[in-house]
C-alpha cells in the first residue's frame, strides 16, 4: 500500500492554513483590550481618644491592546465619597438607575494606564464595592498579580527563538514517526 502525498496533501494544506490564518489574525488584529487588577486592600486604626478604622485599596486599568478603547466604564455597587483617579484624565461620573454608579472614561489609548485609589469607612469593604469594568467593545479582563522578575529583552527574544526551533523540530518528529509508522502498518 502506497500513500498518495498529494492527497494527503491536499487535505492538510487548508487545515493547516485555517489554523495559521488565525493565529496571524489575532496577532495583528487592532482591537482594544483591557487588563484591570486590584492592588493592596489594608485597613488602618488611627491612634488617639477616638480611634477609627479606615479601609483603602485601589484599581490598575490598562488597554494592552492594539487600538484605543472606548466609553471605559468602571462600575460599582457602592462608589466611596473618596476616591483618586491618577493620573489625572477625563472622566466623570454616572449614577445607573437601578443603584449604583460608574466611573466613565471617555477614551483609554493604546498601552494607558490609569489607577482609582479608594478611602472608605467600615462596614465598607472591598468587596462590596466593585461590579465589572466593561467598554464599547467589551469586558476587562481581571488578572491575579504577581511580582515576578522582569527579564531583558534580548533574553525574552532568544528564548522565543528557542520556542520555535523546539516547536518545528517537534512538528518534524511527528511527521516522520507517522510516516515510520504507516510504512510498518503497510507491511504488515
Amino acid at each position: 500500500m502506497t500513500i498518495d502525498w498529494l492527497a494527503v496533501a491536499t487535505i492538510a494544506a487548508p487545515i493547516i492554513a485555517l489554523f495559521i490564518g488565525v493565529a496571524i489574525d489575532r496577532f495583528i488584529e487592532q482591537k482594544p483590550k483591557l487588563i484591570a487588577y486590584y492592588t493592596h486592600a489594608s485597613a488602618f486604626n488611627t491612634a488617639g481618644n477616638n480611634p477609627i478604622t479606615i479601609h483603602t485599596h485601589g484599581i490598575i486599568i490598562k488597554n494592552i491592546g492594539r487600538k484605543s478603547a472606548m466609553d471605559v466604564r468602571v462600575r460599582h455597587n457602592i462608589l466611596p465619597q473618596n476616591y483618586k483617579v491618577y493620573p489625572i484624565v477625563d472622566h466623570h461620573v454616572q449614577n445607573l438607575p437601578g443603584g449604583g454608579s460608574e466611573i466613565v472614561f471617555p477614551i483609554l489609548v493604546q498601552n494607558e494606564q490609569v489607577s482609582i485609589s479608594y478611602l472608605y469607612f467600615p462596614p465598607l469593604i472591598y468587596n462590596q464595592i466593585h461590579a465589572g469594568i466593561r467598554h464599547s467593545e467589551g469586558f476587562a479582563s481581571e488578572v491575579a498579580v504577581l511580582p515576578t522578575p522582569q527579564y531583558p529583552d534580548w533574553m525574552r527574544r532568544g528564548l522565543y527563538v528557542l520556542l520555535i526551533l523546539g516547536s518545528i523540530t517537534f512538528i518534524y518528529m511527528f511527521i516522520k514517526g507517522c510516516c515510520v509508522v504507516i510504512k510498518l502498518l503497510a507491511n504488515i
